[in-house]
């Protein structure tokens, strides 16, 4: 109910609501793409570094519509295996063709990322990882993946 409320806001009403109009709708054509890798040590550029986060030309995005587990540090086996997949499917995902981002409720959170909704062809990248139990709705809030 709050994804698709939230979905709702997004994507389909916000231009017709009073103040929400900030709010950005999805883009008409995916028009972005890039060869992505797992995030290394060196310069950071096209890659994931978790289920929820990758660099894309030199920008560190934050998937602004889903929260996964958490790989630094993982706070137990489970989480570390769960999120190890997000990880690789978002990297699938990212590499499965072009793609749009979206700014949502801000620009960027306070760690500096920037906040996006991912896209491809109107639909949310981060809803398919929800849909396949990889990640959860963002509510604002994290909350933890052990037992």
């Amino acid at each position: 109910m709050v994804i698709a409320a939230g979905s709702w806001l997004l994507f389909g009403a916000a231009g017709n609501l009073p103040g929400l109009s900030v709010l950005a709708k999805t883009p008409t054509s995916d028009s972005l793409s890039a060869s992505f890798s797992f995030c290394g040590e060196s310069t950071r550029m096209n890659c994931v570094v978790d289920g929820d986060t990758f660099w894309f030309e030199g920008e560190k995005i934050r998937i602004a519509d889903i929260d996964t587990p958490e790989l630094s540090p993982p706070r137990c086996e489970a989480e570390r295996i769960k999120g190890e997949a997000a990880k690789a499917r978002l990297l699938a995902l990212l590499n499965a063709g072009k793609f749009s981002l979206s700014a949502g409720w801000r620009d960027e959170d306070k760690y500096g990322r920037k906040l996006r909704i991912v896209t491809r062809a109107g639909r949310s990248l981060g809803a398919t990882l929800v849909d396949e139990g990889l990640a959860r709705g963002w509510d604002g809030a994290r909350h933890g993946w052990c037992g």
